[in-house]
């Protein structure tokens, strides 16, 4: 095809991310063969334009940019394999015509983004992650020129229309590369008559600069020599007779940041309009598929579909691949458009592989629909020294950033899931969320971790920010961390530093923070501080044990605010209102198990410190002055470590829950004494006396006050898993009478409501217990196994 005579520059308006767009746009350019191609964009990217052409660049990526002296003020261009930007940059480096991006620099952009950080008309952003609000029917057609065309032609869907007009439209449409541009142009500039700048006035700065690179260009190419990719908003006043003075006069006074910019990799879940991005697409991956399918789009989606849901066992065959084909394809003619679209491909979908359900679509959706690619760029990008040494430590580590959330299981005693371990600790503590602890699945011990893993792009950002702190993941961590203790107030804050420090092997910084750790214990005399603060303590020690850390000075601290707590909590938890009871109990818990964990100290044994709490917790269960819900509690703790016999637990429960015990404080005993998550139901379902009490005392407690109690109790007993409240139920459903009470109870006159032993089933669990011991020769006694069984 022969070039066509043009008198101007070639303006080719797009939507940014659009697969017909950047079809389109490459047939222009190969039809006009400019010498030089202008691109909306930062022009501080021209001198990262080359690495577009390098192997190891693979979109969807970005340019970021951020203030040198504000990290944090920061702003991102993506681009997709299917923009047309991208396109054009990747044509023109194939053709060797300079690419010049000819966008407001980003470092007036940054200064100026200090209010709305909205994005343009046509969807492209000012400012990361921007996205339009909701507003009346007149704002949302200035921000959405694509609605005011799409309901101009009839259509209730921005998307749908542009996919019909645009997106769906191949070369058997028409043999005029051009073509589509100027229609898209002339729609433009309708809409650009009647809205102005569309409620963006930012925008005319913007196009003042535009139209300034846009002279520069072509005084030195020729006017027919440039082409411009730009936002199809832009094209009209691209055009427009403005004169270079007034442009520069718009232009003057704007303020100016100090910027760096490079290449950092992007995501298709980043490039949804879900996620917030200002100049977002509703489905990546479909446009993704649409613009890398050679032919027969539909077919080959479909395909793809049945091969996700294959890998998930689900019962898709070749012939579910041809119906939902055939019916996308029938559904796009009944409603008129030129193509199946996602519309019509999603509900064939639901209505052949599917079976009706949307649950499979679920999935589709996130892996297809928008997908989970994460891009890469080459090592040689500009980068903050700390991701240079956040890289290479990932790659040493074998640790792969990637966007699909994944879980990790670290073994701590293996040389590299210990430095995964440190590594992730550290970046936790510079507000690098690539990984939150996750809950272990196959063990309690402490060495090891579950890592729930997901990178964004955002932590890019994060990590230029925290380069403040210095060139080196240890190093920014430690001066972080010294940071923190100096300026921390809270005794609790200081305490989780030190448990922070320990987890990422912070050797440096440990001294500064045990100086501010003893400093503020010293002067903290607040009771519920000091508890709050001790747990944190505990878990450091086991931490230090299992990598080998020097703990000494912490253990002494430690052991020192246990001793402050066992002399100030018994007068803390007196005269405590309801809220003040439940949070010092929540302390009461966390200080038994802190003490549990602590070793023993070398001027004292492990056992004193143990058996100070013990009475400690014998004065709270006894003191009648202290809240219902603190004795029992305490009790509670006495009655599991083995310190209270059964008999006793069962007198303080009597007393607390007799007919003079105001029925409240009834309610709260019995929370704090089978409430939380303690095994409290379990606890009852296996002694039935206790139980025994707790009914008697609920059946006796007047009418007049059970509604009062009654929320107290619901919460309490809800906490108990299905199966404990079904047992539980079950016994008081039997009562005494359903099964008798054992005979020693009965005879001691203790109530129960428990059945005597069934010989008969003791008996049929003899053969499994000897086939379990390995006793098949030898016969025990038959006494003695139904007494061990009864027991």
């Amino acid at each position: 095809m022969t070039t066509p005579l043009r008198d101007g520059p070639l303006l080719l308006g797009v939507r940014h991310h659009g697969p017909g767009s950047a079809r389109a746009v490459r047939a222009a350019l190969d039809a006009a063969s400019p010498r030089v191609v202008l691109i909306e964009g930062p022009p501080e990217g021209d001198a990262l334009v080359s690495l577009a052409a390098d192997p190891q660049m693979r979109p969807p990526v970005a340019l970021l940019a951020h203030a040198v002296d504000d990290p944090g003020r920061a702003a991102f261009w993506p681009l997709a394999e299917f923009s047309p930007e991208w396109v054009a940059i990747r044509w023109a480096l194939t053709h060797d015509a300079p690419v010049r991006f000819i966008d407001l620099p980003a470092a007036h952009s940054l200064a100026l983004k200090d209010d709305s950080g909205e994005g343009d008309a046509d969807g492209n952003e000012a400012g990361p992650d921007s996205a339009p609000g909701p507003g009346d029917r007149e704002r949302a057609l200035r921000i959405d020129p694509l609605a005011a065309l799409a309901e101009a032609a009839g259509y209730d869907d921005a998307e749908r229309w542009w996919e019909d007009v645009v997106e769906h439209r191949g070369a058997a449409d028409g043999d005029d590369p051009f073509a589509p541009f100027a229609a898209v142009g002339e729609a433009m500039g309708a809409l650009r008559e009647e809205y102005g700048d569309g409620g963006h006035p930012r925008d005319l700065v913007r196009e003042a600069y535009m139209r300034l690179q846009l002279r520069s260009a072509r005084k030195e190419f020729g006017d027919d020599q440039v082409a411009v990719v730009c936002g199809a908003w832009h094209v009209p006043a691209l055009g427009a007779g403005s004169t270079a003075t007034a442009d520069r006069a718009l232009l003057k006074g704007l303020p100016k940041v100090k910027s760096e910019m490079t290449w950092v990799p992007w995501t298709h879940h980043r490039l949804a309009r879900h996620s917030g991005y200002g100049a977002g697409i509703d489905s990546p991956g479909w446009y993704g598929h649409l613009f890398g399918a050679p032919d027969r789009p539909v077919t080959r989606w479909m395909t793809k579909v049945a091969g996700l849901l294959r890998e998930e066992d689900q019962p898709v065959s070749s012939a579910h691949v041809i119906e939902a084909v055939r019916l996308a394809e029938t559904l796009a003619t009944m409603r008129g458009r030129p193509l199946a679209g996602l519309t019509e491909t999603t509900d064939a979908i639901r209505a052949v592989m599917c079976d009706g359900s949307d649950v499979p679509l679920a999935l589709i959706r996130d892996r297809l629909i928008v997908g989970d690619i994460l891009g890469e760029v080459p090592d040689s990008a500009p980068a903050v020294p700390l991701q240079r040494d956040l890289t290479r430590l990932q790659r040493s580590l074998r640790l792969k950033p990637e966007a699909l959330e994944r879980e990790v299981d670290l073994d701590l005693r293996k040389e590299t899931d210990a430095g995964r371990s440190r590594l992730l600790h550290r970046l936790r503590l510079l507000a690098i969320g690539w990984g939150e602890p996750a809950a272990g699945r196959g063990s309690t011990g402490t060495f090891r971790e579950t890592w729930r893993l997901r990178w964004e792009p955002e932590l890019y950002v994060r990590v230029a920010e925290a380069g403040v702190w210095g060139t080196t993941v240890l190093s920014a961590a430690t001066a972080k961390a010294e940071s923190r203790a100096v300026s921390a107030t809270a005794l609790s804050e200081v305490t989780a530093l030190a448990e922070q420090c320990l987890l990422a092997e912070l050797t440096d910084a440990l001294p500064v923070v045990m100086k501010a750790l003893a400093d503020r214990a010293a002067l903290d005399t607040d009771v519920g501080h000091l508890a709050q603060a001790l747990p944190a303590l505990a878990r450091s020690l086991r931490y230090g044990d299992v990598r080998s850390t020097d703990t000494a000075a912490l253990g002494e601290v430690a052991a020192g605010l246990a001793e402050r707590v066992c002399v100030g909590l018994p007068p803390a938890c007196a005269a405590l209102d309801a809220d003040g009871a439940a949070e010092m109990r929540a302390h009461l818990d966390g200080v038994h198990t802190a003490i549990g964990l602590l070793p023993a100290a070398p001027d004292r044994p492990a056992g004193d410190l143990s058996g100070r709490w013990a009475a400690v917790l014998r004065k709270l269960a006894a003191r009648d002055t202290m809240p219902g819900v603190i004795r029992g509690r305490a009790t509670r703790l006495l009655l599991d470590d083995g310190r209270l016999p059964e008999d006793e637990a069962a007198r303080l429960m009597g007393l607390a829950l007799s007919p003079g015990a105001p029925p409240a404080d009834a309610a709260a005993w019995i929370e704090g004494f089978v409430g939380g998550a303690s095994g409290g139901g379990m606890l009852l379902v296996h002694d039935e006396r206790l139980l025994a009490l707790v009914d008697t005392w609920l059946t006796g407690v007047p009418a007049a006050s059970f509604t009062d109690v009654l929320p107290l109790l619901r919460r309490t007993f809800s906490a108990y898993e299905p199966g404990v409240r079904r047992t539980l139920g079950e016994l008081v459903r039997r009562g005494p009478a359903g099964g008798g009470a054992r005979p020693d109870r009965a005879e001691a006159g203790i109530p129960g409501f428990g059945a005597a032993v069934d010989e008969t089933r003791a008996d049929a669990v003899l053969p499994v217990l000897r086939l379990l011991l390995g006793d098949h020769d030898h016969r025990i006694d038959h006494d003695n196994d139904l007494a061990g069984v009864a027991r």
